[in-house]
C-alpha cells in the first residue's frame, strides 16, 4: 500500500493537486504524532488561510477507512494513523513474497547513470584517504542499480603526469624489475619518496624526469613498457582491496585514455570564441561567473586536469548517453567542477546540467591517543587501507576469541565484520562531514556501528534456526507497540532507498539500518518470540524473518556482508 498516495487521493476535494499533497507528506519523528503527517503551512499561500485552519478543513474532508484509522489536526499539521493490523499484514506478506527485491524498483528503467569514483593513482598506495570516494561511489552504484538504472561505474585512473617521469628516473637509478615485482606498490612508493628527497638537493633531476614523461607521451618503447608495468602492479594490488570491499567498475579509462580526445574539445572552444590567451596560456574566462579562469593549455602547450575532464565528459555523453553523470570527489575540488560544468554549459552542451559533483569530507585515522595520523605520499607517511583492514580483521578476531572462542569459521567472520566496520564507519555520517575514526569506535559491538547491525542480523538467524527455519500460518491479532513500531519501520525501506538515491546520501541507509537493529533488539529483549502460543510465535517469527531480509538488503547496498553466526 502506498499510504502517501492513498491519503493524497482522498484529499482531492481541495484545489491542491494530489501530487503536491503526496510530495509534502512526511513521517513524524515521534509515532505518537501518527504514522504520517501533512504540514499545512505549505498550502497557506494557495488556500489563503492559516495552517491551523487548513488542517481543520482537510480533517473534515477526510473520512477514515480500513487503511487510515484516525486523523487529527494539531498545530497546523494533519496527522494520520494507519490501521495497525492492515499495515503489519501487508508489510509482512510483501516482504515474504518479494524477499531481497523488497525496496527495489524499476524507476530507473531506460535511464543510465555514470558514476566516477575511487580514481586511484597509478604507482601510489591505496591509502585511507581513498576510502570515502570508494565506498560512497560503490554504495551509490548499488543503490541506483537496485532502483533499475543502467549503472556505469568508472575508475578514472590517475595515470598521466610528470610523476611517471620521476618514477622512471628513480627506477633506472635505484630500482630493479625484481624488487618492483616483489615489493609492489610499496617499492614504487619507496622509489618515489627517494626521488623527492634527492631532487631537493639536485633540481636538475626534474628536467630529466620531464624528458622521461615526454618519452612516454611519444610512445618510446622502453618508457611505455615501464609505465605499463607500474600500472599492472598497481591494479593487481588495488583489485584485491576492491574485492574485499565488494567494489566493481565497468571502466578503468583513466587520464591517459583521453590523450587523443582533447584536441576536438580544444578546437570547439576556439571555434566558439571561448578560448583566449592569457600570459601565454589558453584559458576560458569565467570572471563574470565569479570564478577564476579555467586553464585549458599551459604556456608550454601542456594540457591540464580541466582539459582531460572536459574531454572525459564529452566522451561519456557520446559513449553512454547518460541521464546523470556523478563525480564522487572530495569537496576541495568544488571549484574545479564548477568551472568544468560552466565551460561545458558555455560550449552549448545541454547535458551540462546533468553533471553532479558528489562532494565529501576527508577521512582520517586517530591513533591510540586520539591524535590524527598525518599523511603524505611524498614523505612516505601514509596509512594504507590494506593495513587498516588487516588491523580491523585482527582486532575482530581478538574480540571473537574472548567472547565466543568456539565459533566456527571465526577467521572468515572476523574478516567480514572487520571490513564491514570500516565501510559502515565511513558511511555513518552525511558524506560532506569530515570523518576521524578510531578502531575502538568502529569495532564497538554495542554502539551505532556496522558490527552492531551485523550482530543483530546474526541474532535473528539464530532465532530462526532455533525454530527450525519454519514459520506456520498465522493471523494478525493483538499488535503491541514494539511489534508495530518495528514492522512500520520495515515498511519504509523502499522510501529510504529512494531518498538515498535522490539526495545521493548512502548515510540514509546506515542510519536506517541502525534504527531497524535498535527496534528489533528492543522487541527481542522485551517479548518472548518462541514459546508463546502458536499463533503469536509464528507471527513473531515472521517479523524476525522480515527484519532479517531488510537488514540484509540494507547492508548489501552498502557493500557489507552478513555473517551466519557471531
Amino acid at each position: 500500500m502506498d499510504y502517501r498516495k492513498h491519503i493524497a487521493e482522498k484529499l482531492t476535494a481541495t484545489n491542491i493537486p494530489a501530487e503536491e499533497i503526496e510530495a509534502a507528506i512526511a513521517v513524524p519523528p515521534d509515532n505518537k504524532m501518527g504514522d504520517y503527517a501533512l504540514p499545512c503551512f505549505k498550502f497557506a499561500k494557495t488556500m489563503r488561510k492559516s495552517p491551523v485552519a487548513i488542517a481543520e478543513e482537510l480533517k473534515n474532508l477526510f473520512d477514515t477507512d480500513e487503511v487510515i484509522s484516525k486523523v487529527e489536526a494539531a498545530n497546523g499539521y494533519l496527522n494520520f494513523t494507519v490501521n495497525r493490523t492492515a499495515l503489519v499484514k501487508e508489510t509482512l506478506e510483501k516482504i515474504a513474497e518479494e524477499g531481497k527485491a523488497f525496496g527495489s524498483s524499476d524507476m530507473g528503467n531506460g535511464k543510465t547513470i555514470c558514476i566516477d569514483y575511487s580514481s586511484v593513482n597509478i604507482a601510489k598506495p591505496f591509502h585511507i584517504g581513498h576510502l570515502s570516494t570508494t565506498v560512497i561511489g560503490g554504495a551509490l552504484y548499488r543503490i541506483f542499480k537496485y532502483l533499475g538504472y543502467n549503472t556505469v561505474g568508472i575508475n578514472h585512473l590517475g595515470d598521466y603526469g610528470t610523476q611517471f617521469g620521476k618514477l622512471i628516473y628513480a627506477y633506472k637509478h635505484w630500482g630493479s624489475a625484481e624488487e618492483v615485482e616483489k615489493g609492489g606498490v610499496k617499492e614504487l612508493t619507496r622509489l618515489y619518496v627517494r626521488y623527492h628527497k634527492e631532487s631537493e638537493e639536485n633540481p636538475a633531476m626534474d628536467d630529466e624526469a620531464r624528458s622521461y614523461f615526454k618519452l612516454i607521451e611519444n610512445g618510446d618503447e622502453e618508457c611505455v613498457k615501464l609505465f605499463n608495468l607500474f600500472k599492472e602492479i598497481t591494479l593487481k594490488e588495488v583489485r584485491k582491496i576492491y574485492d574485499e570491499l565488494d567494489i566493481k567498475f565497468d571502466s578503468y579509462a583513466g587520464e591517459s585514455f583521453y590523450n587523443d580526445k582533447m584536441q576536438p574539445v580544444i578546437d570547439e572552444l576556439k571555434e566558439k570564441g571561448l578560448l583566449v590567451e592569457s600570459e601565454g596560456a589558453q584559458i576560458v574566462d569565467l570572471e563574470k561567473y565569479g570564478m577564476p579562469p579555467c586553464i585549458i593549455l599551459r604556456s608550454d602547450g601542456a594540457s591540464l586536469y580541466a582539459t582531460r575532464d572536459l574531454a572525459a565528459a564529452c566522451y561519456r555523453k557520446a559513449h553512454y548517453d547518460f541521464d546523470k553523470c556523478l563525480y564522487v570527489v572530495a569537496y576541495q575540488q568544488n571549484l574545479h567542477f564548477r568551472q568544468i560544468f560552466k565551460v561545458l554549459e558555455l560550449m552549448g552542451k545541454p547535458w551540462a546540467k546533468d553533471l553532479v559533483h558528489v562532494s565529501y569530507g576527508m577521512v582520517s585515522l586517530l591513533d591510540e591517543n586520539g591524535n590524527q595520523v598525518a599523511m603524505s605520499t611524498r614523505n612516505g607517511t601514509v596509512v594504507l587501507l590494506e593495513d587498516v583492514l588487516k588491523k580491523c580483521h585482527e582486532k575482530c578476531l581478538e574480540i571473537i576469541e574472548s567472547k565466543n572462542p568456539d565459533l566456527e569459521d571465526k577467521e572468515n567472520i572476523a574478516r567480514q565484520v572487520g571490513t564491514g566496520a570500516v565501510v559502515f564507519g565511513a558511511l555513518s555520517n552525511s558524506k560532506i562531514k569530515d570523518i576521524a575514526f578510531s578502531y575502538s569506535k568502529i569495532l564497538n559491538f554495542d554502539g551505532e556501528t556496522g558490527p552492531y547491525v551485523q550482530y543483530t542480523a546474526a541474532r535473528i538467524k539464530s532465532v530462526l534456526r532455533k525454530a527450525g527455519d519454519k514459520i506456520g500460518a498465522y493471523e494478525i491479532k493483538d499488535i503491541n507497540d514494539d511489534e508495530y513500531g518495528l514492522v512500520s519501520l520495515l515498511s519504509t525501506f523502499p522510501d529510504v532507498v529512494k531518498a538515498a538515491a535522490d539526495k545521493l546520501e548512502p548515510f540514509f541507509i546506515t542510519r536506517y539500518a541502525i534504527d531497524v537493529a535498535s527496534a528489533f533488539n528492543k522487541f527481542y529483549f522485551d517479548h518472548k518470540i518462541i514459546g508463546e502460543d502458536e499463533n503469536t510465535t509464528d507471527m513473531r517469527l515472521a517479523i524476525c524473518s522480515a527484519t532479517l531480509t531488510v537488514i540484509t538488503s540494507a547492508l548489501t547496498l552498502l557493500g557489507i556482508k552478513v555473517p551466519e553466526r557471531m
